[in-house]
């Protein structure tokens, strides 16, 4: 008998949790430890963030679905691992606080396991960002954009008795991923804005630290429109100019106060911007977590890079920005010193970002990290176990299965609006994520790499919200929708 243990029911250890259980008979075991009892379908989070949906709707419990399918599951905040076990036992296990025991600490053994564990929301790199401090909100949970939209609503009353308001959405540090999360919460808010007869109340900037618009931390994409080709910066620059939404890119946040905050840009310039509602993404690295080997050696250094995230099967060799290549990103998720851990979702360490990095004169760093999506999760959480299945029923030789994060696709609908018939949305698709130049003249397939406006697109994201919580929820037949 196996005990494969994952660690984070977000996307990726939601999905490799289930499947796993689909695949393995009940006499192996499938145990989940997650800090939070909730499933949260974070896409629609910008819905809630400015008041369209209840939190509700984006959020179920964990424990009746896991308890239905014959995964244990185990709410706490994992804090150690043993990969090789102890001097008591060649075990692997790791330590976690339990969250239903009063913080007691726990361990949990385990034969394979899936570090899934999503990021930390890593506020305390900008003096004054994020909830906790108090100046800016966030969307990054249901809890933080259920709080952001009663702000959001406390302005558009205010710009209803004729007070003019400034919002100010984007990045909060100047190394941030997660641009597409920004670009739709900053649509979601003019469109409310529209919604509630207010818009000619506000301004509205996109704050990001892009080196232009549309870059999302992808370095960019080519599209074809009208039998151009077009860089998205174009796409992406005629939906703010349209909506009158100001924006400064290559941009880094110093630090927040109340209503006001200090950013540097590329140039090295510094300055000051003012604002009455500022919804700024965090910089997200790995949870705390240390690694011991069986003596108690602590090896951190060794599974994790400087970011907190788990290495795995990539080229992590230092290289300058030209050598950079598709073949450089993993495509099994396994770690390349312990062949029964493996990191899929955010908790994986990128080899290095897809974006151009830069720096200020003064050595400060304005670039965007690599994107993390909900699809590629789900996909390599799907890989993952997969391998781990087939390692369970085949033995250790089994092969592993091999899905590269640089062949993955992705799409991004940034949708404003709820519901059928009120609403748009921009939709952006490319393939492969990781450009190849040697396979493709502009990094990517142009028949596939498309940005498109509408209501349809609107449809698509609304379909997407009730679908892929359907599959989060195991209804019947779950198994059979793609991530």
């Amino acid at each position: 008998m196996a005990k494969v243990l994952v660690l984070g029911a977000g996307i990726a250890g939601h999905t490799a949790a289930t499947l796993l259980r689909r695949k393995l008979p009940r006499s192996h075991d499938v145990v989940v430890i997650s800090p939070n009892p909730d499933w949260n379908w974070i896409p629609s989070n910008i819905w809630v963030g400015v008041g369209v949906m209840d939190k509700s709707k984006v959020l179920f419990p964990l424990a009746p679905i896991y308890h239905k399918q014959g995964i244990a599951f185990r709410q706490g905040r994992v804090t150690a691992l043993f990969p090789e076990g102890d001097t008591f036992s060649s075990q692997p296990f790791v330590e976690y606080l339990s969250a239903t025991e009063d913080g007691a600490k726990q361990r949990e053994n385990f034969d394979y396991l899936v570090n899934a564990t999503g990021p930390k929301l890593n506020f305390a790199a900008t003096k004054g960002l994020g909830p906790d401090a108090g100046n800016t909100l966030s969307v990054c949970t249901a809890d933080h954009a259920a709080h952001a939209a009663k702000a959001f609503l406390e302005c558009v009353e205010k710009m209803k008795r004729g007070e003019r308001q400034t919002f100010v959405v984007g990045m909060g540090h100047g190394t941030c991923t997660c641009q597409g999360a920004a670009f739709e919460y900053v649509f979601n808010v003019e469109h409310e804005l529209r919604a509630h007869g207010v818009r000619q109340m506000a301004r509205i900037i996109y704050l990001t630290n892009e080196y232009e618009l549309g870059d999302f931390g992808m370095g960019g994409v080519y599209i074809k429109r009208g039998g151009y080709v077009i860089p998205s910066r174009h796409f992406a620059e005629s939906l703010y100019a349209e909506r009158g939404i100001v924006w400064i890119s290559r941009a880094h946040v110093r630090e927040i106060t109340k209503g006001s905050l200090g950013y540097e840009t590329l140039d090295g310039a510094e300055r000051e911007l003012g604002f009455d509602f500022a919804m700024l993404i965090p910089p997200f690295r790995g949870v705390d977590l240390a690694a011991f080997d069986r003596n108690g050696q602590e090896i951190t250094s060794d599974l994790l890079a400087p970011n907190g995230f788990m290495r795995v099967d990539a080229d992590y060799s230092p290289k300058e920005y030209e050598a950079w290549s598709p073949r450089d990103w993993p495509s099994t998720y396994q770690n390349p010193r312990y062949g029964h851990l493996f990191a899929a979702g955010i908790a994986f360490a990128p080899p290095h970002a897809v974006s151009r990095p830069m720096k200020s004169p003064k050595g400060t760093p304005i670039s965007p990290a690599v994107p993390r999506t909900g699809m590629t999760a789900g996909i390599m959480g799907r890989t993952i176990a997969i391998s781990i299945a087939n390692r369970v029923l085949h033995g250790d030789d089994a092969p592993l299965h091999h899905t590269p994060f640089a062949r993955m696709g992705a799409a991004c609908v940034a949708s404003a609006g709820a519901g059928l018939t009120r609403g748009t949305a921009a939709t952006i698709t490319l393939y492969p994520i990781v450009p190849d130049y040697e396979r493709y003249e502009y990094g990517r397939d142009l028949d596939t790499t498309m940005g498109e406006i509408g209501l349809s697109g609107h449809w698509l994201k609304y379909v997407l919200h009730h679908m892929f919580i359907y599959k989060a929820r195991c209804r019947p037949l779950w198994h059979l929708i793609p991530e």
